[in-house]
């Protein structure tokens, strides 16, 4: 049988390709993470009210993880058969349940969301099981499968048990049982990884998340418009787009030029960065909420703001461990990064009263950021070729 020149290059190379699938169910963590930003909305005192920024950063732990499960099964063990499907659609099923569930006062809904989150852990957990049955595993996948059925069913157990107990308490045992999914992936599976994963696939599903991430934040300040149209509007939203493409040009050159998506890793490394560089863009959207929000104090919403862009670059930079070989001098940006987010720090206090000046310094630094990344990546290139 005669196969085409494309068809042949993907079954030569074997590389897994991201499936119209999996973007679907990116979608449904879109809907998710904006019903968790707005519980933000709530100001009291001049800032995010303790409980609600208490509600969003578990439920935002929450969201990112249960993602990056699915995401290593897939990458793993899914082949876009029925089954993939089924199971995939139960879980955006119950992530509706687990977005309804998300509100301030969220007492009479901890059953519902915490059933949903355990039936989450629960339904991927099997599909690890049964893929102990598929004899094309070898000792090494069935181990890492068994790794995962262990972290997800554990932490499964211990979220149903939280659902029954008092707001506060379960709170904490939230927590615990994120924490126990983390240290569990780790310590079961990571060392039995590195054959099995297809890097090149999981650099793309986190890129794609990352992208959806900055839509988002593209949505959320276009809210500027809300209170009608004038100058200052457009300065603040043409400001905060230039943000928002300045990070996106900063992320494109590492994800294009730097990232090594052939590298033999379990990608573990690399996924819990992605994970707090999403954390840190969804602080991001909140920042540049607050700019021009006068109900909210100007030391809260200005630290808020620095600490979400140092997690973002802090990100990025963190990534450069994953760079190509003849790219390995790029890390020598790390300094000058210090030196330039700590001038930011400082001009960012020192101007927290004039919002005009404060927004206009953090499109400079975030293309003084950009341009560091692009020179140092150029650079690298340079040097590697010649060497």
């Amino acid at each position: 049988m005669k196969i085409g020149k494309a068809e042949f290059l993907q079954v030569d190379s074997g590389e897994k390709k991201v499936e119209y699938l999996e973007l679907i169910y990116d979608l449904i963590f879109v809907y998710v993470i904006g019903r968790n930003n707005s519980l933000l909305d709530n100001v009291e005192n001049g800032f995010v009210s303790g409980n609600a920024f208490l509600i969003y950063m578990l439920c935002a732990l929450t969201i990112i993880q249960i993602w990056n499960f699915s995401t290593f099964y897939t990458n793993m063990f899914g082949r876009n058969r029925v089954r993939d499907h089924v199971f995939m659609f139960i879980n955006m099923y119950l992530l509706y349940y687990m977005g309804e569930g998300i509100r301030v006062h969220w007492e009479g809904y901890l059953v519902q969301y915490h059933v949903a989150w355990a039936m989450i852990l629960v339904n991927i957990g099997v599909q690890y099981l049964l893929e102990l049955r598929d004899p094309a595993n070898d000792a090494n996948s069935k181990t890492a499968i068994k790794g995962h059925a262990v972290a997800l069913l554990g932490e499964a157990v211990l979220v149903l048990v939280s659902g029954f107990l008092l707001s506060r308490i379960s709170t904490v045992f939230d927590m615990i049982a994120i924490l126990y999914g983390v240290i569990a992936t780790w310590l079961f599976t990571d060392r039995y990884k590195k054959e099995i994963v297809d890097f090149r696939h999981l650099t793309e599903r986190a890129m794609l998340y990352v992208v959806f991430t900055f839509g988002e934040m593209i949505i959320a300040v276009a809210s500027y418009f809300e209170d009608g149209f004038d100058w200052s509007t457009v300065y603040f939203f043409s400001m905060c787009f230039l943000i928002v493409v300045g990070l996106f040009l900063s992320y494109e050159i590492l994800y294009d030029h730097v990232i090594d998506r052939d590298m033999n890793t379990s990608g573990l490394g690399y996924m819990m960065i992605h994970l707090l560089l999403i954390f840190g863009l969804n602080h991001l959207s909140t920042s540049l909420e607050f700019m021009r929000n006068t109900g909210v104090e100007l030391m809260p919403k200005t630290l808020l703001l620095i600490s979400s862009f140092i997690m973002c670059f802090g990100c990025m930079l963190g990534l450069l461990r994953f760079a190509r070989p003849e790219l390995k001098k790029i890390r020598r940006i790390l300094i000058p990064s210090l030196w330039i987010s700590t001038a930011f720090i400082i001009l960012m206090i020192v101007f927290r009263e004039i919002m005009r000046v404060n927004i206009m310094l953090t499109v400079i630094y975030v293309f003084t950021m950009f341009s560091a990344i692009y020179i140092y990546n150029k650079a690298g290139g340079e040097t590697g070729d010649s060497d």
